[in-house]
Order: structure tokens, then C-alpha cells, then sequence
């Protein structure tokens, strides 16, 4: 039996969570099929589980970024609500990679492209992506940059 893909999961998950009256996770995976629609329309074809994984990815980005603005305006009750969609989100993503994952791809990418300075950052970093990628472990670009930028000295 092939494994389900990922819209296809999300959709039964919505189902579930219709019958089951959970509002929170019928919102949160509602949100989650549009923007997968909107993306497949955008498109014309259908996505693949790599393509379907950016697009929850980026709704993962837009939330922390929302939780962020709702912390300074002190709406705790609106970043709470933006937290429990992000856990949502995040169980049909593949885990990310730790920080120590990270490091160790920067390190890599660093020997490979033979990085030395700031202005070498750019094909840094795309080594280091392409690394995690190639391994499963998808990783938070700023988080890649942050210890790039250390690394080179920037």
C-alpha cells in the first residue's frame, strides 16, 4: 500500500476534525488545503510532497511572524491561537534539522565551497540548504544564515 501524500492526508485530517467539532484544527488544516489549491492553481499542475512541504512550511514562516507581532502588541490570546496552528502545521512537515545538523552542514558546506569571507556567504549557504535538503532535514533559512555569517566572520 503506497503511503498516503500529504493533501491527501490533510484533507481525511480535515474530515476527522470536522466530525469531531475541533474548530482550532478544522481552521488551521482549512487554511492549510487553500493555500495548497492556491498553489497547485498557481501552478497549473499538480504539486509534489517537496512543493507541498514549502507551501506548509511557508504558512509555518507567516505564523511565527504574525506570533511575533501579536507578542509586541500584546495580544497573547491571537499568538496563542497562531502557536496551537503552527503544532498543526508542523505534524505533517518532516522534522527540522537541529542546530547541531545545521552547524555540522555549515562546516561541510565551508570545506566544500572553500568559503573564507563574508562575500563567499552566497554559495555558502546554497551548499549548506542543498546538504540538509539532500538529507531530509529541512532547515530554517535565517537560522542557516545566522551560523554561516558566524562561521565566515561576517
Amino acid at each position: 500500500m503506497l503511503p498516503m501524500s500529504l493533501e491527501k492526508r490533510i484533507e481525511a485530517d480535515l474530515t476527522a476534525a470536522m466530525k469531531a467539532r475541533d474548530a482550532a484544527r478544522t481552521s488551521a488544516l482549512r487554511m492549510a488545503k487553500a493555500a495548497l489549491k492556491n498553489k497547485e492553481i498557481d501552478k497549473r499542475a499538480p504539486l509534489d510532497e517537496a512543493e507541498a512541504a514549502r507551501v506548509l512550511q511557508g504558512l509555518v514562516k507567516q505564523r511565527e511572524e504574525a506570533i511575533e507581532h501579536f507578542t509586541k502588541a500584546s495580544r497573547g490570546e491571537l499568538a496563542d491561537k497562531e502557536r496551537a496552528e503552527i503544532g498543526v502545521l508542523r505534524s505533517y512537515l518532516p522534522a527540522e534539522a537541529s542546530e547541531a545538523e545545521i552547524a555540522a552542514a555549515v562546516e561541510r558546506a565551508v570545506t566544500e565551497t572553500g568559503g573564507a569571507s563574508p562575500k563567499d556567504m552566497g554559495k555558502v549557504m546554497k551548499a549548506a540548504l542543498a546538504g540538509l535538503q539532500a538529507a531530509g532535514k529541512p532547515a530554517d533559512g535565517k537560522k542557516v544564515s545566522e551560523l554561516v555569517r558566524k562561521r565566515l566572520g561576517g
